[in-house]
C-alpha cells in the first residue's frame, strides 16, 4: 500500500482494510486508539505507517486490550477531540461496556469493525454476532456490502457522529476477509474533499475548558436516569435524517447516494429477499440469472441497522407484487424465533398493520461460504413458504448433515 498524499481522483485496487485506514488518514483524527485483533489488526497497521510518515497529525495511542482502546477514545472525546477506534469480533465483546459508557457521555466515536464470529469455539472469521451483541448499546450502525462502501461510510460516519442532533458513536461493519482482505476497486476522494466534507468539528462541553467546568459520567439515580436514557432515543431517531442528509450531501461530492436500504429488481418481484454485508453482491448476481429465466426475484439491503429502517423497508415491500419475504441473518438469536434481522423486518411489517409470508434464513456462520446457489436455494425457501408449503421458522443454509 503506497503510502501518500490524495490530490487527485484515483480508483484503487484495495483490500477493504486499506480503504477503512485510507479513509482514516483523510480524515486525520485527533487520537485513534489501536489494539491488535484479526481480522482488523492491518487497518491499524496501514494507519500506524501514515503516523510513521507523518501524513497524519493524529495521536496513535497503542493499549492494552480493546476494552483500553475504546477508554482511551472516550476520554479523548470528552476533551474535544475527535476520537477514533478499530477492532473486530471478541475485541468487540470487550469494549461493550465502554459502548454503553461512549453512548450515555454522547460521545461521537467513529468505530470501524471487521465483522468476526464470537467464541467458542474460536473462529477468526466472518459473521455478525458481534456487532448484533452490542445492537441496544446506544450506538449507530452501518453494515457496508464491499470496500468502496466501507471506504464511503466511514467518512459519512463523522458527520452524523458529529451532528448536534445526535452526537453519538457510529459503528461501521464490514464482512472478515470476504471484504478487509479481498482485493477490489475503490474510488478514492482527494485529500481536499475528505476534508471539506468532514469539516472541524464543534467542541461541545470539553473537559478542559476550564472557564466552562463540566461533568462528564457522574452518577445518576432513579430521579434522573430515565431522563437520560430518553434523550439518547431521540438522539437515535435524529440520526435517522441525519444519516440521510450525509448520504445526499455525499451523493453530490462523489456521484453516488446513499439511503438508509438499498433496492434491487423490487419493484415488481414476488419473491424478495432482506440480507445485510457482502452477501447482499452475490444476491444481486443471483437475482439477475434468476430473472434471465423469468423468475421475478428482488433484493432490499440493509445499510443502517440502528436506527432501524422501519418505514423504508415496508415502503418497497407494499410497492411490489410480493408474495413471500426471506430475511437472511448472518447472526442467531438463540432462543429467540429467528435472527435480528428477521425480528427487525418483522417488527417493521406489524407497526403497519402489514402481513406477509415471511420466513428466517441464517447463513455464513463463522464464514461458511455464500455463493450462488445457496442464494438460489434461499428464494427456493421463500417460494415455498408463498406456496403454503411447511417451511421451518429458520432454515439454515449450506449446513452440513
Amino acid at each position: 500500500m503506497a503510502v501518500r498524499l490524495m490530490t487527485e481522483r484515483k480508483v484503487v485496487p484495495y483490500t477493504g482494510n486499506m480503504a477503512t485506514a485510507e479513509a482514516l488518514r483523510q480524515i486525520n483524527p485527533d487520537v485513534v486508539a489501536a489494539y491488535p485483533i484479526t481480522p482488523q489488526t492491518e487497518i491499524m497497521h496501514f494507519f500506524a505507517n501514515y503516523v510513521a510518515n507523518g501524513l497524519v497529525d493524529t495521536e496513535f495511542m497503542t493499549v492494552e486490550s480493546e476494552h483500553s482502546a475504546l477508554s482511551a477514545a472516550v476520554g479523548a472525546a470528552a476533551a474535544g477531540a475527535r476520537a477514533m477506534t478499530a477492532t473486530a469480533g471478541p475485541g468487540l465483546a470487550l469494549m461493550w461496556e465502554i459502548l454503553g459508557v461512549a453512548s450515555g457521555m454522547r460521545l461521537p466515536i467513529v468505530i470501524p469493525v471487521v465483522n468476526r464470529a464470537l467464541s467458542a469455539p474460536i473462529n477468526i472469521h466472518c459473521d455478525h454476532s458481534d456487532m448484533m451483541g452490542a445492537r441496544d448499546q446506544g450506538c449507530i450502525m452501518l453494515f457496508s456490502e464491499n470496500a468502496e462502501e466501507q471506504y464511503d461510510n466511514v467518512i459519512q460516519a463523522v458527520r452524523i457522529a458529529e451532528d448536534e442532533r445526535v452526537r453519538l458513536p457510529v459503528i461501521i461493519g464490514m464482512d472478515g476477509f470476504i471484504i478487509s482482505h479481498s482485493i477490489e476497486n475503490v474510488s478514492l476522494l482527494t485529500d481536499d474533499e475528505v476534508k471539506k466534507f468532514v469539516g472541524k468539528q464543534t467542541l461541545t462541553h470539553s473537559l478542559l475548558d476550564i472557564d466552562n467546568p463540566v461533568t462528564h459520567g457522574p452518577i445518576a439515580m432513579a430521579d434522573s436516569y430515565m431522563e437520560f436514557k430518553r434523550q439518547q432515543r431521540e438522539a437515535m431517531m435524529n440520526a435517522y435524517k441525519v444519516i440521510r442528509e450525509a448520504g445526499e450531501e455525499f451523493a453530490e461530492l462523489k456521484g453516488k447516494k446513499y439511503e438508509h436500504i438499498e433496492t434491487y429488481k423490487t419493484e415488481d418481484a414476488e419473491y424478495i429477499l432482506i440480507v445485510m454485508g457482502s452477501a447482499a453482491g452475490t444476491a444481486k448476481y443471483t437475482v439477475d440469472g434468476l430473472r434471465e429465466k423469468g423468475e421475478k426475484v428482488g433484493l432490499i439491503k440493509v445499510r443502517t441497522f440502528r436506527p432501524f429502517p422501519y418505514y423504508d423497508v415496508v415502503d418497497v415491500i407494499d410497492a411490489s407484487n410480493v408474495k413471500a419475504i426471506g430475511v437472511m441473518d448472518r447472526a442467531e438469536t438463540f432462543g429467540g424465533y429467528s435472527g435480528p434481522l428477521f425480528e427487525e423486518v418483522c417488527t417493521s411489517l406489524y407497526t403497519r398493520g402489514k402481513i406477509y409470508p415471511i420466513t428466517g434464513i441464517v447463513y455464513g456462520l463463522g464464514g461458511r461460504d455464500c455463493n450462488l446457489n445457496h442464494i438460489e436455494e434461499a428464494f427456493d425457501v421463500v417460494k415455498r413458504k408463498a406456496a403454503g408449503m411447511d417451511v421451518p421458522p429458520v432454515t439454515y443454509l449450506n449446513l452440513r448433515v
